[in-house]
């Protein structure tokens, strides 16, 4: 027994070990780090070094639990601002969207495989939602600065997206398994069973986090207490909504969100824990997924598979998001992007691990087509999210360049926080800047030696600064302590070489550049003819077309001002607009408009 023990310990550390190692080559070659960890296991498993493995069951428990873990923390580590941003379209995705792409899927595999209709329709429920992990791995972890509503998009589709496939496929499973493709449910029941899993996770998972709020906030624990206080408080959430009948899945991202964008003790310290339990958790699930998997099964499905995994990410995926969006005013490269990284992972390998402990008489079919659909996911879209982000300019460069930062947590701090900067060279401390009051720093560390800043003298390269700040001084601390960001060719063929102020006028702005002015009022702004033209709301990198320039957004303050305005002229790149299958209904429309005054023009002639 002791034997079995120290071995199932050996092997499992010794594998995670590895799967950490392996990220030093997946971060230096620029191969998805997802894959590598899904290969290692598949190389490990069965068919590779001879680890037996085919517990369906566990991996299905093993893997629910990682995932829990993983969505309290992408809820968590959302801001809300970026939620109030992109929630309605990112909820219209996380559900209709799932709904679309499901049935075009289960359209395909019908066709492709043979399947009857609800055994299609079930492999297309168990790709139908992208995986949140690979997701924030990507944008995060890759360190990939898309623009801010695309990557809330993304993110948030993403974490609320997974209780939908979820609950299309245990409803199908159950259909087939009693069933066996005679008559469903009633749609009354089913109704009721989506609104009592999605309205008590969105409930629950609200008191959830109000009371993990409150419970950290009011109790004094030991510091290395509250995080596991917080873990154990989702893992409750999570099998409590569970066992009523809600989304487990959904209550804990929910109650993340919630608590993460509230004021709550040892915040640090939770971020800190998190990120490596979140890692843990993603290495273990994966790990597991690869290790269940039998590879010489996979040359009887191949060829379908991949075929479906084609209709997926060319027809389903983009036809389903153009479809969600068409309402909102995305352009159209931001629709192509969105659809382009509807990343597969280990929520469609979990969900087809359901058919096998079902017992289903294509259990391990279902199982196979999923794991090959999610391979070929996550090596061609994962490895090719950077060059499809440059190509549809979409990566926003960098405002300012690296910046050292750590923030502390100060108990009875109350709506002030303490923080920590190196200071870098090159910043504008280092080079002498004056520090306004409010930046001073309460502490300064330097060769090891504790000063204070009225007796530090001028700043240096290497100092360490504490400062006791209200968080709203953040973002002009960074800029003041960070190092300058290196301008390269693709900086300026984004934001141009011309820089102009938003509150100058559109007038001021054809008089010194010799552009039309029409149809606009040559005393408006260029802030206000920016935002008419967008809607409202503007972000960096937000850009129309000017005659022959475009106008980007190149700063906005904290009010949601456009600060500075860049001029590219004569865009190298493709217009967004010419991507024209991903237009909006307002493009759309105003694009039917123009044809049929063309042909009506035309006729009369």
């Amino acid at each position: 027994m002791l034997d079995v023990m120290f071995s199932v310990i050996l092997v499992g550390a010794g594998l995670v070990m590895i799967a950490v190692l392996s990220s030093v080559l997946a971060f230096r070659f620029g191969a998805p780090l997802l894959f590598i960890f899904l290969g290692l296991g598949l190389l490990f498993g069965e068919d590779g070094l001879g680890i037996h493995f085919n517990d369906a069951s566990l991996a299905y428990f093993v893997g629910s639990l990682a995932l829990s873990l993983i969505l309290f923390d992408s809820g968590f580590c959302t801001r809300l601002s970026s939620f109030r941003a992109a929630a309605l379209p990112a909820v219209t995705l996380a559900s209709l969207g799932v709904v679309l792409t499901a049935a075009l899927v289960g359209v395909a595999a019908h066709v492709l495989i043979g399947f009857s209709l609800p055994e299609a329709f079930l492999i297309g429920a168990i790709v139908s939602s992208t995986d949140a992990a690979a997701v924030f791995f990507l944008l995060r972890v890759g360190r990939i600065q898309i623009r801010e509503r695309v990557r809330s998009t993304l993110e948030i589709e993403s974490g609320a997206n997974d209780p939908m496939a979820i609950f299309l496929t245990i409803v199908l499973v159950e259909w087939i398994a009693t069933d066996r493709g005679g008559a469903a449910g009633q749609a009354g029941d089913l109704l009721i069973m989506f609104a009592r899993q999605m309205g008590l996770g969105v409930a629950l998972g609200l008191l959830g986090g109000l009371l993990i709020v409150r419970i950290v906030n009011t109790l004094r624990l030991e510091a290395g207490l509250y995080p596991v206080l917080v873990l154990a408080a989702s893992l409750v959430l999570f099998g409590s909504v569970g066992m009523l009948g809600g989304s487990g899945f959904l209550a804990v991202y929910v109650a993340g969100l919630y608590a993460g964008n509230q004021r709550i003790a040892a915040k640090g310290a939770l971020r800190r824990f998190q990120e490596g339990l979140t890692w843990f958790a993603q290495i273990t699930m994966f790990l597991v997924l690869g290790l269940l998997a039998t590879p010489s099964q996979f040359p009887a499905i191949v060829l379908p598979a991949l075929a479906i995994a084609l209709v997926l990410t060319l027809i389903a995926r983009p036809v389903a998001v153009w479809l969600c969006l068409l309402p909102f005013r995305y352009q159209p490269n931001e629709t192509a992007f969105i659809s382009w990284v509807g990343l597969r992972g280990a929520v469609s390998i979990l969900l087809g691990i359901l058919p096998l402990a079902a017992g289903l008489e294509n259990g391990h079919l279902f199982f196979n087509t999923a794991f090959i659909i999610v391979l070929a996911s996550l090596l061609v879209q994962g490895w090719t999210v950077r060059p499809v982000a440059r190509w549809l300019r979409l990566i926003v460069p960098q405002s300012i360049g690296p910046v050292e930062r750590l923030d502390l947590d100060l108990p009875g701090a109350a709506h002030h926080e303490l923080v920590a900067y190196r200071v870098v060279p090159g910043s504008p401390v280092a080079s002498g800047e004056r520090i306004p009051r409010w930046a001073r720093p309460s502490l300064v560390i330097r060769d090891g030696q504790s000063i204070r800043h009225q007796f530090a003298g001028k700043l240096r390269p290497g100092d360490r600064v504490y400062i006791f700040t209200a968080p709203r001084y953040l973002r002009l601390l960074d800029r003041l302590f960070a190092s300058p960001a290196k301008l390269t060719e693709d900086d300026k063929d984004y934001f141009g070489e011309f820089v102009v102020h938003g509150n100058h006028t559109i007038g001021e702005l054809a008089e010194n550049y010799s552009l039309p002015v029409e149809p606009f009022d040559p005393r408006q702004t260029i802030d206000g003819v920016i935002r008419g033209r967008l809607g409202g709301a503007v972000e960096v990198g937000d850009r129309i077309g000017l005659g022959d320039i475009e106008l980007v957004v190149r700063q906005v303050d904290d009010a949601g001002n456009i600060e500075s305005v860049g001029l590219v002229v004569q865009p190298i790149a493709p217009k967004p607009e010419r991507i024209w299958v991903f237009l909006n209904a307002r493009k759309l429309i105003a694009r039917l408009k123009a044809r049929r005054q063309r042909r009506s023009q035309r006729e009369q002639r």
